[in-house]
């Protein structure tokens, strides 16, 4: 048998059955830990919402009596979490300390924004203004299975559709519309992402430490990103899986082990490879930024794993006293981290082409000019760097605490070097978007605070820990330190907590004043206009005799489309609307529609749309002419959108090809093909 022969300080290949099987099993057990989780955060966050619906709570935001019992739901869920961690730390029943972990934190999450929504069907900021494309483009997933933009008939998506895909197959087992979904499974998708962030975790540190940090990070979550959902799930996710990534780049100890014996016993970081992999494609597929920013983040891992190698390589050579070409040439130390680098991006490439080959495959086709502005917004927290560990709050002390440690143990801490390498990511991508402005864009680093801060607070529940051990030590290990400080945290928890629902409070509050897809409030006052939107309904699809994924509706009123599956001819603004579908072109058309003479021209100006014309129009009446209330963007100008209004004649419409019918304030009329 020939012997297999490597350069000195270089990986041997992976080929053992002994590397195979220890990965093989870590990943089975993993997955099947992960799956028992999620079954526990769905039985839970499902009981809880279903017991949530069967009582006629008042108002959010005119009692205070779901706020109490939030608390109270609070308080016990955390009970339970330190009923789990007591448990773990005491090494008893470890499969009854797991299950109360899952449970206590899906039930936290279940608890902390599923009683302030009990009285109303919508959730956190209604159908008003990001949530309504949000609720579009779940209404849109619910009606076909097959991947769909939210707004344009013929177009594939631009915007991820993997949290929205996987809405409207819980929508179809509730037997539920898109809109009404779209609570219970945010809720629910949430309970799920922070249960398998503890498992991970779990797989990663001590399996108590676990626990705290998970909830550290699940209350920053909720408080910073929870109004968006599907965001969020990624945001829950990010620390558990940077830690994970490092470990999968960085691996020095095999890196420069003798040939043949690189990981031997273990999986050797494939493992941890396969799951960076797989954390990256799934951010692809749900929300593009933090894709591109943990991809960022994950990359210059790589880059600093492959420098470290390389510096490692020239300590060897000097203390073997030779150079550092004798022992083989720079590249080899850093192909080892740079090859898991690049097996990582082709796992998350794969999952990735799940939702954007589509887009990318007519994009490459396409002669349509793109007019896309996604990225044309400039908040004013957009312009300066976010440095929460400044704030004189109880979080800005856990985010101070943890930016010293991530600094105090910077170089010997491998969670430290990936929470920190995570950080830097998130303020030099703010840096690169301020920079952008100069020619006229953006990188939306505005919307990296909520990942900011759970970074910082998993560092901080790492320092808490560390830095009350070593008072603990300190002084001289008294006996009444280590429950004081474990009352001292848990009150800090609790503090901050139950303060949750306020911070929420405008989108809560707009969850109950916003007219739903029954048209109703659910604080009680009268509607809005969207009351007549059923009318609406019942009165196009009686005319045009086709389902409604069938008909194309030109309004402006889109939360229409948001409740109901019909096309829209142009999206709310350009900002959310398909870079293919030609925004601004739509924008020319409709305006020059509005200024022709006769229906007749109107008819011929249908005909020779460039696009699939308009079934419907769905205006608003303004005497003798009908409008639409447009939108154009005005960037760098904040706020980024202008609105405008188009009003067509009435008389366009008197050819017999139009069906006019007066419902409330609108009018709608109806195209005969």
């Amino acid at each position: 048998m020939s012997a297999t022969v490597t350069s000195p300080g270089t990986t041997a290949p992976s080929t053992g059955p002994g590397r195979s099987s220890v990965l093989l099993r870590r990943l089975g057990a993993g997955l099947g830990e992960a799956l028992l989780a999620t079954v526990v955060a769905v039985v839970v966050a499902g009981v809880g919402l279903v017991a949530f619906s069967l009582v006629d709570w008042p108002a959010f935001n005119s009692s205070h009596v779901t706020r109490a019992l939030t608390t109270v739901g609070q308080v016990v869920s955390v009970a339970v979490l330190i009923a789990a961690m007591v448990l773990l730390r005491l090494h008893k029943w470890p499969w009854l300390a797991k299950v109360l972990s899952w449970a206590g934190i899906s039930a936290f999450v279940t608890v902390t924004l599923g009683m302030p929504l009990a009285a109303t069907k919508l959730y956190l900021f209604g159908v008003s203004v990001d949530q309504e494309f949000r609720t579009e483009y779940l209404t849109r997933l619910t009606d076909s299975a097959a991947l769909r933009d939210m707004t344009y008939a013929d177009v594939p998506p631009f915007y991820p559709a993997g949290w929205f895909w996987m809405g409207g197959r819980v929508a179809n087992v509730l037997g539920m519309d898109g809109w009404e979904a779209f609570k219970p499974y945010a809720i629910g998708s949430l309970a799920v992402a922070a249960v398998l962030a503890l498992v991970l975790w779990s797989e990663l540190i001590r399996a108590d430490w676990a626990v705290a940090v998970t909830a550290a990070t699940t209350a920053a979550a909720i408080t910073f990103a929870a109004p968006e959902a599907y965001s969020a799930v990624i945001v829950l996710l990010l620390a558990p899986s940077l830690v994970l990534a490092w470990g999968a780049v960085h691996r020095p100890a095999e890196d420069t082990a003798p040939a043949g014996t690189a990981g031997m016993g273990t999986a050797g970081g494939w493992g941890a490879v396969i799951g960076a992999g797989l954390f990256l494609g799934l951010a692809a597929t749900f929300y593009t930024l933090y894709f591109l920013v943990a991809a960022f983040a994950v990359g210059l891992m790589g880059l600093i794993s492959a420098r470290l190698a390389v510096r490692a390589r020239r300590v060897e050579a000097r203390a073997r006293r030779v150079r550092p070409e004798d022992l083989g040439p720079a590249w080899r130390a850093a192909a080892p981290p740079l090859l898991r680098l690049v097996v990582i991006g082709v796992i998350a490439g794969v999952i990735a082409a799940l939702v954007w080959l589509p887009y990318l495959l007519k994009h490459l086709t396409s002669t349509t000019p793109s007019s896309g502005t996604a990225l044309h917004y400039l908040p004013e927290s957009g312009a300066e760097l976010p440095l929460p560990m400044a704030d004189f709050t109880l979080f800005g002390g856990l985010c101070l605490i943890g930016t010293v440690w991530l600094i105090v143990r910077a170089g010997s801490s491998r969670r430290a070097q990936a929470l920190g390498i995570g950080v830097v990511a998130i303020y030099l991508w703010t840096l690169l978007s301020m920079l952008a402005t100069a020619a006229g864009t953006t990188l939306l680093s505005f919307r990296l605070e909520a990942p900011l801060r759970v970074l910082l607070a998993a560092a901080g529940a790492f320092g808490f820990v560390e830095g009350a051990r070593a008072l603990y030590r300190a002084f001289d290990e008294p006996a009444r330190f280590r429950p004081a400080a474990a009352l001292l945290a848990t009150l800090g928890a609790l503090a901050f907590v139950q303060d949750i629902p306020h911070v929420l409070t405008p989108e809560i509050t707009t969850a109950y004043t916003d007219t739903d897809g029954d048209g109703e409030r659910a604080d009680k006052r009268p509607p809005s206009a969207v009351s007549y939107y059923r009318e609406i309904d019942a009165a196009l699809s009686a005319q045009t005799g086709r389902p409604r994924d069938e008909n194309v509706v030109l309004t402006a009123d889109t939360t229409f489309l948001a409740f109901y599956p019909y096309w829209g001819f142009q999206a709310l603004t350009s900002h959310y609307a398909n870079p293919l579908a030609d925004f601004a072109g739509r924008a020319a058309t409709i305006k020059a529609w509005s200024t022709l003479d006769s229906s007749a021209e109107l008819r011929d100006a249908l005909k020779a749309s460039p696009w699939r014309a308009p079934d419907a129009f769905l205006f608003r009446r303004s005497g003798d002419t009908y409008t639409l209330r447009l939108a154009e963007d005005v960037y760098p100008n904040d706020p980024n959108v202008k609105r405008y209004t188009v009003a067509f004649p009435a008389d366009l419409f008197s050819d017999p090809a139009f069906t006019t019918t007066d419902i409330g304030p609108f009018t709608l009329v109806t195209v005969r093909r």
